[in-house]
């Protein structure tokens, strides 16, 4: 009953929107299941190298990035209704495309401009969940907006590794149809919906310094804060590129169970995220979670350089998923305390390109120290990232929050 309790606890008070932006967002990612296969259907498919391989995915970042800047500078422009309807209903025929490109040169044009329509989405959806979520929730709304993300990762790549067994096109065909299904709910639910916290009368919780407006491209402090986020991603995002060709090459499991261990993930972050949220928030400041989220994911990769037994290698993703669920929450978190009114948009874009520039770094750099050391030299420096990143939070994160919450 203790445990209903918490569960009950964790998710009173969200706002329905905010609960419809998560449905929304799980309807999107339940097609998540080509870019974990990605690199597998490169090299196994369509015979590129593991170099080539890391291009392809490279693209896919420079894309993402491209995407969180316009989206974000858009959706300050338009609002970010028009921006998440565009992103979802022009992703889907471009998914649907993708089967008849083959070439290195063509799947990399591809793959940047489909990267760059989806990742539109995500700086207009961050901006949706201020603007609709209880002031006193925000960061539980943005970890039910995790959480669906997660749900979406654990059922995609559990059935695409299933569907790959018979045709990669299926992973395609899913994608678009999760991306056309979410763009109409969407559309459904928030057309003419009038926004909780507009800009005109947003809460003063989220007001700093409105006398002289910041720019968000040059407030040094967040920029700084993104770079850490930038380091954390390039290391953490190793689990969408490099760690399935680990998985396949080193550990030698069949796509069926790289699937299920990928979904295993999901399926950690989807039952525990709110609890631990709702728990952690009130003990502890968000500095010290980003810090303690930033180790623990040091530590999930170094046991990929030394253990390879499925036990330990369970043991690391849920180690991995501790760490993803209390540092990027907490990420946008931090991005709407220190953003203004009338530039949420272009705060979140730059945290989102943060991200998104790990894409770019994230498959290069790590196909390249696989292809050069091997894979346990990667892990290692990886986890030397993730410490440097827990050491750059404690000291960066502070100037950007209020002081009840440093």
């Amino acid at each position: 009953m203790k445990i209903l309790k918490i569960y009950i606890d964790a998710y009173s008070g969200l706002s329905k929107e905010s609960w419809m932006l998560a449905i929304v967002m799980l309807l999107n990612r339940m097609g998540s299941m080509v870019l974990p296969f990605l690199g597998i259907y490169l090299i196994s498919e369509l015979n590129f190298s593991l170099e080539q391989s890391g291009i392809v995915l490279s693209c896919y970042g420079i894309g993402a990035v491209l995407g969180s800047w316009l989206g974000g500078w858009i959706t300050d422009k338009i609002g970010n209704f028009k921006v998440q309807a565009l992103s979802l209903f022009l992703s889907a025929p471009l998914f649907l495309i993708l089967p008849y490109f083959t070439t290195v040169l063509s799947f990399s044009i591809i793959m940047l401009i489909l990267s760059t329509i989806s990742e539109m989405f995500r700086p207009a959806n961050s901006v949706a969940i201020t603007r609709y979520a209880k002031k006193e929730n925000i960061t539980r709304a943005f970890s039910l907006n995790r959480m669906a993300i997660n749900l979406g990762f654990s059922i995609g790549p559990s059935m695409g590794g299933f569907l790959s067994n018979y045709s990669y096109d299926l992973l395609f065909y899913c994608n678009a149809a999760a991306a056309l299904i979410a763009g109409i709910v969407f559309v459904a639910f928030f057309y003419g919906r009038k926004e909780r916290n507009s800009a005109e009368h947003e809460s003063k919780d989220f007001k700093q310094n409105e006398v002289k407006e910041r720019n968000a491209y040059t407030d040094m402090p967040f920029i700084l804060f993104n770079v850490i986020c930038l380091l954390f991603s390039v290391a953490f995002f190793q689990i969408l590129n490099t760690l399935p060709l680990f998985y396949k090459d080193v550990v030698k499991m069949t796509q069926s169970e790289i699937g299920l261990l990928m979904g295993f993930s999901g399926f950690i972050i989807v039952v525990f995220e709110m609890l631990l949220i709702h728990y952690t928030e009130k003990k502890y400041t968000i500095t010290k979670l980003l810090v303690f989220g930033s180790f623990i994911t040091a530590i999930s990769y170094s046991i990929f350089s030394f253990n390879h037994t499925i036990g330990m290698l369970y043991l690391a993703i849920s180690m991995m998923s501790i760490g993803e669920m209390l540092v990027l929450p907490l990420m946008s978190t931090v991005t709407a305390f220190r953003a203004q009114k009338n530039n949420r948009g272009a705060y979140m874009g730059l945290n989102g390109m943060s991200n998104a520039a790990a894409f770019i770094i994230s498959p290069f750099l790590g196909t390249h120290i696989a292809t050069s050391y091997g894979f346990d030299i990667l892990w290692i420096l990886t986890s030397i990232v993730l410490i440097v990143v827990a050491i750059g939070y404690h000291f960066l994160t502070k100037p950007l929050l209020p002081k009840n919450l440093q």
